[in-house]
């Protein structure tokens, strides 16, 4: 299990639970996903940091998703394997 295609996604509910900003971090979202056997797909996003803690900056990032029924054991993956700088809380629609 790996990397998907978006339209194996389709029609079914998935939850972003990591965003990348950089390659060394997203490669290390996905090595943790693969070994965990966890089928996710990525896609290019903006968000925001704070220079200083004020002044924001957009950068684009790469937004991990999962099946949302997996989304809090992948959380706790990444968490274990020390990726919380992107990590992506529950977000509720």
């Amino acid at each position: 299990m790996a990397l998907v295609d978006p339209d194996d996604f389709t029609d079914k509910e998935v939850a972003r639970v990591y965003i990348a900003g950089r390659l060394s971090e997203a490669k290390r979202v996905e090595q943790t996903l693969s070994e965990n056997s966890i089928d996710y797909m990525v896609d290019a996003e903006p968000f925001e940091v704070r220079l200083l803690g004020i002044l924001p900056m957009q950068y684009e990032g790469l937004a991990f998703y999962v099946l949302s029924g997996q989304a809090d054991f992948c959380r706790d993956l990444l968490q274990r394997a020390q990726l919380v700088t992107g990590l992506v809380e529950e977000e509720f629609q």
